[in-house]
């Protein structure tokens, strides 16, 4: 069982700024082995990549939306993944996922941010941007 806890959603104003954190499966053996992902789901709409990470090389993988705005980093030794969201708009509102899968490395970009693909899931936590 692969256990994902998101934190650091709230309330901003468009312009700001916010940093999710997912506490990643343990042990760190068992972090390495997946790949991490960023996924958001406005309610009534269908869950969207946002941005993904290999945990062995560092290779990341960003949604166009979010290109320029959005860094994906990890700290592999705390088992820990962050989403940094800068410049952010009114439409970046929505719950946010922390997702896990044992995905070919590299993977290609489909599968990296193919929500489908992705078996384990945290409980999500929501972001406000207001305008």
């Amino acid at each position: 069982q692969v256990r994902l806890v998101e934190s650091g959603g709230g309330s901003v104003q468009a312009g700001g700024s916010l940093r999710l954190s997912c506490a990643g499966p343990a042990p760190r053996s068992t972090y390495n082995r997946h790949s991490m992902g960023w996924f958001r789901q406005v309610p009534g709409t269908e869950r969207e990549a946002v941005a993904s990470i290999e945990t062995g090389s560092g290779s990341t993988y960003f949604a166009d939306s979010v290109k320029g705005r959005f860094t994906v980093s990890q700290d592999s030794a705390k088992k820990t993944l962050y989403l940094q969201m800068n410049s952010l708009k009114p439409e970046d509102t929505a719950i946010y996922y922390c997702a896990a899968a044992i995905l070919p490395r590299p993977a290609p970009v489909s599968m990296a941010l193919g929500a489908t693909w992705y078996n384990y899931w945290g409980q999500g936590t929501q972001v406000t941007v207001s305008s």
